[in-house]
């Protein structure tokens, strides 16, 4: 009888450690998975984030409109704010029509805003003032009646007026890709050419090159 109970005591005790064991190896398997599920989540959430991250990069970049469509959309008014000093050996005119400091309108339309604004003389020369075509040196499209540029601009131009029709080098800088452009005379005026300062848009332009007589009338007409 005591042998019986002994036996019986050993198998509970055997049962009793079987259990806690896969309580044990239960538990260790629930905290693996719960680990590699929080990883999986972790993980996914970082790629998600990644993604839209890069997403919201791209969106941004492609909305900015890019320097080559700009400069297309101002092709031919893309002229410089401040248009520097007047070109070496150009001959200022002694007795213009409107002296140095003269209030005027401007009647010419090269650039938005230009037509109807208030101007004043900066500086008034006795030249030859040319309109061209050329084809600018950074690829743009060809420009065509492009006025003006004065004799001293072009490229070995000499004293004497140039024909319509002949191929030239323009040396001016008025706008981007001009200098060093081919180019060729559309037409010529020997008139009293201006540089001029004037506000348009809300853009101050000084020295502005060039608007010739016939451009400008006296401010109070």
């Amino acid at each position: 009888m005591r042998s019986l109970r002994r036996r019986s005591r050993i198998a509970s005790l055997l049962t009793v450690g079987a259990v806690s064991t896969a309580l044990v190896l239960s538990g260790c398997t629930v905290d693996e998975d719960s680990d590699q599920s929080s990883e999986d989540t972790t993980s996914a959430t970082t790629t998600a984030s990644q993604q839209s991250s890069s997403s919201e990069t791209g969106t941004s970049e492609s909305s900015a409109p890019s320097d080559s469509q700009d400069n297309d959309a101002h092709q031919g008014m893309d002229h410089s704010m401040d248009g520097g000093a007047a070109p070496e050996g150009i001959t200022v005119d002694a007795h213009p029509t409107y002296p140095v400091g003269s209030t005027v309108t401007l009647t010419a339309d090269h650039m938005k805003g230009m037509k109807g604004a208030k101007a004043t003389i900066a500086g008034a020369f006795s030249t030859y003032t040319y309109e061209v075509d050329y084809t600018p040196t950074d690829g743009g499209k060809p420009v065509k009646n492009h006025k003006w540029v004065v004799q001293q601009e072009i490229k070995d131009a000499g004293t004497e007026r140039i024909p319509d029709g002949t191929e030239v080098t323009i040396e001016a800088d008025h706008m981007k890709g001009m200098k060093g452009a081919k180019g060729k005379i559309v037409s010529s005026t020997d008139q009293t050419v201006y540089m001029v300062n004037y506000e348009a848009d809300g853009m101050k332009v000084t020295n502005h090159k060039w608007v010739v007589e016939d451009e400008i009338k006296p401010a109070n007409n």
